[in-house]
């Protein structure tokens, strides 16, 4: 999931005209920032329609990335039959899913601290090559062992392409109130992605079989690289004004870029800290800790459907695998339904500001958990149920179908909720608190469906179901106390006190 960077976003204020000020570790070189308020560089000056393009082609990126995750899904029988691999008591065939998922968890923790020294296109790049060169050995792979290796680091350049795409947002969106609709427009792209995969990968098997799923993402991800190349434009700051610097020294001047390092080597003591913070913070805060685990199992529930789907539409209704695939398209229309809503979200939280008695003209943080409560309880819970028990062989396909759709709408409004909540309340820590959400979601993405096919097998259709709509309706209420003890509970954390502060001096300044 998203990673952000753990520093505010300059404002237009902060943005200072062009001048060559005097550096502290060096007299005679200089620092340069924006040339005015109105420098056409700076990317919070682009024009409109640029914006959203990039915005636009960043969301496509994560929900195309995206749905590598769970294509293979449905080819799990030929591969098998193909490499022998027993599945009788155990989905081993689900191995190359959670090894991706592992690798998108590794790369959020390791990797991606170190790519954000470095401007968003080198990495988005080259790290979109190194993917199709992945993808190559598991389209031509002689054993199931090659699939699980190189599906790995297949995950982990996926979760930094995602990231990238996420980070475009913040680099081109200046207030809060602009960047709402483009970061749930990027979130659906990640939630629909994975859940479009099954659906994806059943049409291309049913007509070419498996190794096609990876030829053809080959042949697209391909096709596209030429529009990434010229289109996927440098969107970071500091990378830009970089760029200007090193223009400028070519002719002859002294200068550097504001937060431009002096040197490329690795800082270890960095990554240390950048990798054990989100380790550090959800073990010591309880809120923290209660959003991991919502968003973290509700896109597990995405990934559990890779297998339930599967094993509940065979056995009520004698469905082959690829139509069991096309089915998950529902749980797409519900996201896409559950996306619209965000925009009453929106409203919801910003309209929050007037009765805010902690901070007045601030929106409440626990603003933005409304509709996820709402989604959690009557969206995922209530799905769930329903698709319990209409798990029946005399209930037709479409009511169970129907109930995917509302797990999907509000699995969006729940990790869009928890996203915002999680950057708004723990504010210059919003990098590492959502490096812990982003872990906790890779890794229940995992693990949580290789018990699948036992809980299903064991507790049947109906008791299966329910007691995944019981867990996420826990998950759900908790957080209805923070609508309470919001203010206390934040006044009692160190962390979330910065938000506090960082939001009342803000205020104050607008004043």
């Amino acid at each position: 999931m998203t990673v952000f960077e753990e520093k505010t976003l300059p404002t237009q204020d902060e943005a200072q005209s062009t001048q060559l000020n005097s550096d502290s570790s060096d007299s005679d070189t200089n620092t340069i920032s924006w040339d005015g308020h109105q420098d056409p560089e700076n990317p919070f000056n682009w024009p409109i329609s640029r914006k959203w393009a990039l915005t636009c082609l960043a969301a496509f990126t994560t929900f195309l990335t995206m749905m590598n995750g769970t294509i293979i899904t449905v080819g799990h029988i030929e591969i098998s039959d193909l490499f022998h691999v027993t599945e009788k008591s155990f989905p081993n065939s689900y191995w190359p899913v959670t090894t991706w998922a592992i690798g998108g968890a590794f790369s959020a923790l390791f990797i991606l601290p170190i790519s954000e020294d470095f401007g968003t296109r080198p990495v988005f790049l080259g790290t979109y090559l190194t993917l199709i060169c992945f993808l190559i050995p598991q389209a031509v792979a002689q054993n199931f062992a090659t699939l699980v290796v190189t599906r790995f680091f297949a995950g982990a350049c996926v979760a930094i392409l995602a990231n990238t795409a996420a980070g475009v947002v913040g680099n081109l969106w200046e207030t809060e109130y602009a960047r709402t609709i483009p970061v749930s427009l990027y979130i659906l792209g990640y939630m629909s992605g994975s859940s479009m995969g099954p659906v994806m990968g059943a049409a291309i098997y049913q007509s070419l079989g498996w190794r096609w799923i990876s030829y053809m993402q080959i042949i697209w991800f391909g096709a596209l690289f030429p529009i990434y190349y010229f289109f996927f434009y440098e969107s970071r700051g500091s990378a830009i004004l970089e760029r200007r610097a090193r223009k400028m020294r070519k002719n002859g001047a002294s200068v550097r870029a504001e937060d431009e390092k002096p040197t490329s080597k690795l800082n270890f003591q960095s990554l240390w800290v950048s990798s054990t913070r989100p380790i550090i913070l959800v073990m010591t805060e309880p809120v923290l800790f209660v959003s991991t685990m919502w968003s973290a199992f509700t896109v597990g529930t995405l990934f559990i459907f890779t297998q339930s789907v599967e094993q509940v539409f065979i056995g009520l209704y004698g469905w082959s695998v690829s139509q069991t695939g096309f089915v998950q398209c529902s749980i797409v229309i519900g996201e896409c339904i559950g996306w619209s809503l965000n925009f009453i979200s929106r409203k919801l939280y910003f309209a929050s500001a007037s009765r805010n008695t902690e901070i007045p003209g601030v929106p409440i943080p626990e603003a933005r958990l409304y509709m996820a409560v709402l989604g959690g309880v009557f969206g995922i819970s209530g799905g769930m149920f329903t698709y319990a028990w209409t798990s029946y062989p005399s209930i037709p396909w479409i009511a169970p179908a129907i109930s995917l759709a509302l797990v999907g709408a509000g699995s969006v409004l729940v990790v869009a909720g928890v996203s915002d909540y999680v950057v708004d309340a723990y504010s210059q820590y919003a990098g590492s608190a959502m490096g812990a959400v982003a872990t906790g979601e890779n890794i229940f993405s995992a693990f949580l469906p290789l018990a699948t096919m036992s809980m299903y097998n064991t507790l049947g259709y109906n008791w299966a179901s329910t007691l995944l709509a019981f867990v996420s309706l826990v998950l759900s209420l908790i957080p209805t106390l923070m609508f309470v003890w919001g203010k206390e509970v934040r006044a009692r954390s160190p962390f979330m006190n910065e938000m506090i502060k960082n939001a009342a001096k803000k205020n104050a300044d607008l004043v």
